[in-house]
């Protein structure tokens, strides 16, 4: 390859990792094209942006962005592939999906929320994590929930005050 496409492949990866906050990076080697093509079709139904890459050109990619290699140093290895998304858990529920029938694709490192995470046993905590729209509708739900129990209180109050004022009227 020469260095011309290199340099472009590398600036695609930035605009890339600019358009994306978290990526995940996994092993999808010995998927056939009906299981890839399945793959790809969850992804574009998740918005999650699936990549293959060549190791070298994604560590320069990242590198120029200012991310820290070092930790993801060990994923490196291999054909990898790169989940790129927007929600932090929607790639982690991916491959958790896609993965009960398959066994693959295989998590190496994910770079979520500003930290990483290594190893296919890191699958489960990302998972559990939070998108930012779940955080902000448990807030919400959690700053109406007193409301609705004053409004709920008050109503109640009024429907009594009414029956008693309507069966002292009858009297």
């Amino acid at each position: 390859m020469k260095k011309e496409d290199k340099s472009i492949i590398i600036s695609q990866l930035q605009e890339t990792l600019n358009a994306y906050s978290h990526f995940y990076l996994t092993e999808a080697q010995g998927l056939n094209a009906e299981q890839v093509s399945k793959l790809r079709r969850l992804c574009n139904a998740q918005d999650v942006k699936m990549v293959v890459v060549k190791n070298s050109l994604f560590k320069k990619a990242l590198e120029a962005n200012g991310v820290d290699t070092s930790a993801l140093a060990d994923s490196f290895k291999e054909n990898t592939t790169v989940l790129f998304s927007n929600t932090g858990n929607a790639p982690a529920k991916l491959i958790k999906e896609f993965s009960k029938d398959v066994q693959k694709p295989v998590l190496k490192a994910a770079y979520v929320e500003e930290s990483v995470y290594v190893g296919a046993n890191q699958l489960d905590a990302l998972v559990a994590i939070k998108s930012k729209n779940e955080l902000i509708g448990e807030i919400i739900t959690l700053l109406q929930s007193p409301v609705k129990n004053v409004v709920s209180a008050l109503q109640s109050g009024g429907n009594t005050i009414h029956g008693v004022l309507q069966t002292l009227s009858e009297r």
